[in-house]
């Protein structure tokens, strides 16, 4: 049984490419403990999801990240899919919101190769961080400390590596956004 996140809104950050169970997933798991999850994009209208690299469903984007107040939110979420954070990492709105989202202290958890906005924004410096394996370079060149693990949780912040991780990081992500 996960814990109640009862009042709690979590923005979920994507875009085309975001990687399908890496979205639906975790917002499952937000609504599913009492939550209120909300899709932040970089576009207006709806988003493409991915199964690996075949397109899958479609998803309505909820806000333009241009519009959304960090402050109006408890939690953030960052999904995978290789293109996703891709296309976030180059957009200076989304940016700002991971990084203002760190700042803040509030809960962040990104799966795959969700951190690669993370090492965008410059929060991962002195911390320590999973991913898909391909991103520990990139990781260990920001500053972090790379581990393979199915999930790892460092002050807030929810790393894991794959879609087979789900329900350890979901369990994780509740947990930091109910304490």
């Amino acid at each position: 049984m996960m814990a109640s996140i009862n009042g709690k809104r979590v923005a979920f950050l994507a875009t085309d490419g975001v990687e399908e169970v890496e979205y639906t997933e975790p917002r499952k798991a937000v609504e599913s403990a009492g939550g209120t999850a909300e899709l932040i994009s970089i576009k207006n209208g709806e988003i493409q999801a991915v199964n690996h690299m075949d397109k899958a469903g479609t998803y309505p984007v909820e806000k333009s990240v241009s519009d959304a107040d960090p402050a109006d939110y408890d939690a953030l979420v960052l999904p995978g899919g290789v293109a996703n954070p891709d296309f976030l990492r180059a957009d200076s709105d989304a940016v700002r919101f991971v990084r203002d989202f760190v700042s803040a202290g509030k809960p962040v958890a990104a799966i795959c190769h969700g951190p690669w906005t993370l090492i965008e924004a410059g929060v991962v410096e002195g911390r320590t961080l999973t991913s898909w394996p391909s991103l520990r370079t990139d990781l260990v060149n920001a500053g972090a400390t790379w581990v393979d693990e199915e999930v790892h949780v460092d002050n807030g912040l929810v790393t894991s590596r794959k879609p087979d991780d789900l329900p350890a990081f979901c369990k994780a992500m509740i947990a930091e956004i109910a304490a």
